[in-house]
């Protein structure tokens, strides 16, 4: 395919001579190498590409979904419903918007039923838009979109090889409003606050005041609450979900305790839907064996859904989870360090926790960063990962919050070993830092997307993240394989991933100089090897060990010719 596009792009060539055109038949060139898929390749978790996007901020798709359970009061900066849903998510993923970005994974802030009023921490009326004050699990919130467009959702993403991580709540319920009352006391705690000093003024506890805290440790048989019986029957579905508790509850041979009756209804969304993984909140707020109960009832739950749709199974991957275990870093290993007490959340069923260290590391030597994170994960965490990012929806402190650093950004977070969260606009630059907006909102912009159709300087920044982007998902070794420094100036290095029959084999260079440059591959690819540079779209071929590059670009992409 490479050929034939380098023969495209002569035969343009002599079309006309003129440089504009020439740029022109460059740029059209590279629409094609991003929609044409070079070869099968096998997806894996440990380097995948997420994308993270708040449901509401990212596109609205129906603007008849827009205000529900009269969500109407006037709210602080950013914290009401925007008006983004399920179906502005299918649209971007139809029209190739994440394909375009190398994104083969999506994960989507929570869907569910959220408390319908609103709450004032003294930063103005608050509703709970990003999803995370769950009011009735069994249900999705109409402002996100229905169970069809859920189903749609994971069709269109499945189509295009894009994965589906829900995020899932099991610590809280949402705050108490003057319309959504406090759960039963057999159900939840409303105090005391965490203090965050020891395993248990961390789990149990409230996160913060009135944000009611699951009793998530409690083997004890409760009843469901008068409410929620009350909204089911008002909702005529009442019997049914009745009956599906009693055959859970029947097949698992677990008491009704607290947890139990929110896992069902968690994996409820892998059985009915085939969702593919969940990126699981506040891990470190709950009892470690509940995440262990929550992974075996969802690789149950993924099973079975593959047994009832054996024409849209993806691959042999098992149901994924990925723990946010807030200020865990990937210099800690596999425990988590509570003072009193250390924690493996990676034996509970986590094959991967998200990671807070790369933004502090961000800044260091590329070589000091790709070498740390690629010993640590074939070391300690080796069969396990990290997910790493820069910026996110709660991180106060994110790399680069004045937008200054996009390209460094980008190299860092697609370059380095482990699976890489792209936070929704990181790749537009999205401003993180927005007037009037207090604490997290500030991080909860809506998707820039006027930016990016109009300003020529985000264009180019997104399309250097399309780049790497794409360059990342067509290998795994660069998230997955072992890296290895081939030369210090300028600084080259390869990254080599193996499993079973399929061998993957790429050599990047970073910090390139402009104009003529030589890249040094000696030892890894041999003279007379044919590599292609993606980011410049360029065929060359090794000799003398090396490989001569001539272009205005600081980076090289390489990678064999098929």
């Amino acid at each position: 395919m490479k050929k034939l596009l380098v023969v495209m792009s002569l035969m343009s060539f002599f079309v006309g001579c003129k440089k504009v055109e020439k740029k022109q038949q460059v740029e059209e060139q590279q629409v094609v190498v991003a929609e044409t898929p070079k070869k099968e390749v096998p997806f894996v978790w440990e380097g995948a590409n997420v994308y993270f996007l708040l449901t509401d901020r990212f596109k609205n798709g129906n603007p008849n979904n827009d205000i529900n359970f009269d969500r109407n009061e006037a709210t602080g900066v950013l914290r009401g419903f925007e008006g983004g849903d399920l179906q502005g998510v299918i649209q971007k993923i139809e029209d190739g918007y994440f394909t375009d970005l190398g994104i083969n994974a999506i994960w989507l802030t929570p869907l569910v039923e959220q408390v319908h009023g609103a709450t004032d921490e003294g930063t103005g009326n608050t509703y709970a838009y990003h999803g995370y004050w769950a009011k009735d699990w069994t249900a999705l919130d109409p402002n996100f979109g229905t169970l069809k467009d859920l189903d749609n959702l994971v069709k269109a993403a499945h189509a295009k090889g894009i994965r589906i991580l829900l995020d899932v709540v099991l610590n809280h319920t949402g705050p108490v409003t003057d319309k959504d009352p406090v759960w039963p006391e057999d159900w939840v705690r409303t105090g005391p606050t965490c203090e965050f000093t020891n395993y248990e003024n961390t789990t149990e506890c409230t996160l913060v005041a009135n944000l009611p805290d699951i009793l998530t440790e409690s083997d004890e048989a409760v009843e469901l609450p008068d409410a929620l019986l009350a909204k089911w029957k008002d909702e005529g579905r009442l019997s049914k979900e009745l009956d599906e508790l009693q055959l859970f509850f029947d097949r698992t041979g677990y008491p009704r305790a607290p947890r139990y009756y929110i896992i069902k209804w968690l994996t409820d969304y892998i059985n009915d839907y085939g969702v593919d993984g969940f990126r699981v909140d506040t891990v470190k707020h709950v009892n470690e064996n509940a995440w262990e109960d929550l992974h075996k009832e969802a690789v149950y739950a993924f099973e079975m859904w593959k047994k009832k749709h054996e024409d849209r199974i993806l691959d042999n991957n098992p149901f994924y989870m990925v723990g946010e275990v807030y200020n865990y870093g990937i210099s800690g290993g596999r425990d988590y360090d509570f003072g009193d007490k250390k924690v493996d959340f990676f034996s509970y069923g986590f094959k991967s926790l998200i990671n807070f260290e790369l933004k502090t590391d961000a800044d260091k030597a590329y070589e000091d960063i790709f070498s740390k994170y690629s010993g640590l994960l074939n070391t300690k965490l080796k069969d396990k990962s990290v997910l790493n990012y820069l910026t996110s929806h709660d991180d106060g402190t994110p790399y680069d919050k004045e937008r200054k650093k996009p390209y460094r950004a980008a190299n860092v977070l697609l370059l380095t070993p482990g699976a890489s969260q792209v936070y929704y606009g990181d790749e537009t630059s999205r401003s993180l830092t927005i007037e009037g907006a207090q604490g997290d909102a500030t991080l909860r912009s809506f998707m820039n997307w006027e930016e990016l159709d109009s300003l020529p300087e985000t264009q180019k920044i997104h399309k250097h993240w399309q780049k790497l982007g794409q360059f990342r998902r067509n290998h795994p070794a660069i998230g997955a394989g072992k890296h290895k420094r081939l030369a210090k100036s300028p600084y080259v290095f390869s990254r080599t991933y193996d499993n079973g029959d399929y061998r993957d084999k790429v050599v990047v260079g970073l910090d390139l100089p402009t104009g003529k440059k030589s890249l040094w591959v000696k030892g890894f690819f041999g003279d007379g090897t044919k590599l292609y540079d993606t980011y410049s779209e360029t065929e060359v071929t090794v000799a003398n060990g090396k490989v001569l590059l001539e272009n205005d670009f600081d980076i090289a992409l390489l990678e064999l010719v098929e």
